[in-house]
């Protein structure tokens, strides 16, 4: 990847060839210049006529998810969903954080699957791929009203965002954990403001994430805490205080990831660091590869979200005495889908 200069406001710095279609070009009205000082964001329709994607990775501790939005605006330089907008013949890079699919029909779609005869109730996950809370949902308010759906059948929920604004919607989430429904975890990175704001430049800053979860728990939502991704030899150190202020604010539960770099991510985080951190930039990829079995990326289950070696087990031997030391407890309570109820099946007596 040659290199670019960087571009303020947003993660990528350029539109790295699509993978399944290396050479390509667009016209017309919609098209934006990836050379533009300041690329605007357009946003699309979604078309699609199903709204919960399944998972069967054993990573991963839930089989369904929901996600309002493809591409994200936040535009985290790291993001494993990058990957997810070569299949709309797109770029994973400023592609990804500037043209945004909208699920528009997301919660009429939801109340559909939920209504089916063939829906077993259990915990849906919101942001499996991108963040329910991105800047577009402030105007577009999808991820609300499929809250209000959840809320509607008292199917339980897990959130994880990057944004303050799910503050927004304490009053359904509170709703839900009444039913114990609803938990969200806030992720947070780091809490150096100048290194978030090049790292995850649309993202909510580190002082109003802690300040939605001390928010959160206030009101009794279950809230926990994600620092995801940890990156080794960059934000690995932070990890103990990061931890400690998430418990102060009242941080349930705590968990991480380290780093993920499939497909073209690992070039636009090396271009990335080279831009921002030259002098740290070989330390963090050689620590890296030492997890990942000397490459940038392993897909394997089991080691995928956490790596293996060394490090790795220096790590997690570091998270969990940090997590005890600021008082988080090891196990996040459950959620349950026992008050799960389907409206148009109550009757006048219930």
């Amino acid at each position: 990847m040659s290199t670019v200069s960087p571009i303020n406001g947003r993660g990528a710095s350029s539109n790295p060839p699509n993978r399944f279609i290396p050479i390509y070009s667009e016209q017309g009205p919609e098209w934006v210049d990836p050379e533009d000082p300041s690329p605007k964001t357009q946003f699309f329709r979604d078309e699609s006529r199903a709204i919960l994607a399944t998972n069967n990775s054993p990573d991963i501790p839930f089989t369904y998810s929901l996600n309002p939005y493809r591409g994200c605006e936040h535009g985290c330089v790291y993001c494993y969903a990058r990957p997810t907008h070569e299949y709309l013949s797109l770029s994973p890079g400023l592609d990804f954080e500037t043209k945004i699919l909208v699920k528009e029909d997301a919660p009429e779609l939801l109340r559909k699957t939920f209504s089916s005869s063939k829906w077993v109730p259990q915990c849906v996950s919101i942001s499996g791929v991108t963040d329910p809370y991105q800047p577009v949902e402030r105007r577009l308010q999808l991820t609300r009203r499929c809250l209000q759906v959840f809320a509607e059948f008292r199917n339980p929920v897990a959130i994880v965002t990057k944004n303050a604004l799910v503050t927004r919607d304490i009053d359904v989430l509170k709703e839900l954990a009444g039913v114990n429904a609803a938990a969200v975890f806030v992720s947070v990175t780091s809490l150096d403001s100048a290194l978030a704001r090049v790292m995850e430049p649309r993202t909510s800053t580190p002082e109003a994430r802690l300040r939605a979860i001390r928010e959160l728990a206030q009101a009794g939502v279950p809230v926990g805490v994600m620092t995801a991704p940890v990156i080794p030899g960059l934000t690995d150190h932070e990890i103990p205080a990061i931890l400690c202020a998430a418990a102060e604010a009242g941080a349930r539960g705590a968990g991480y990831v380290t780093l993920r770099l499939p497909g073209a991510v690992a070039d636009i985080f090396e271009q990335w660091l080279t831009q921002h951190f030259p002098a740290r930039k070989e330390k963090v990829m050689r620590r890296l590869r030492s997890v990942r079995g000397g490459k940038r990326n392993d897909t394997r289950f089991g080691v995928r979200m956490r790596g293996e070696g060394e490090w790795a087990e220096v790590f997690a031997r570091l998270f969990q005495m940090a997590r005890k030391k600021a008082g988080i407890p090891d196990e996040f309570p459950e959620l349950s889908a026992a008050a799960f109820r389907n409206p148009a099946e109550r009757s006048l007596f219930d």
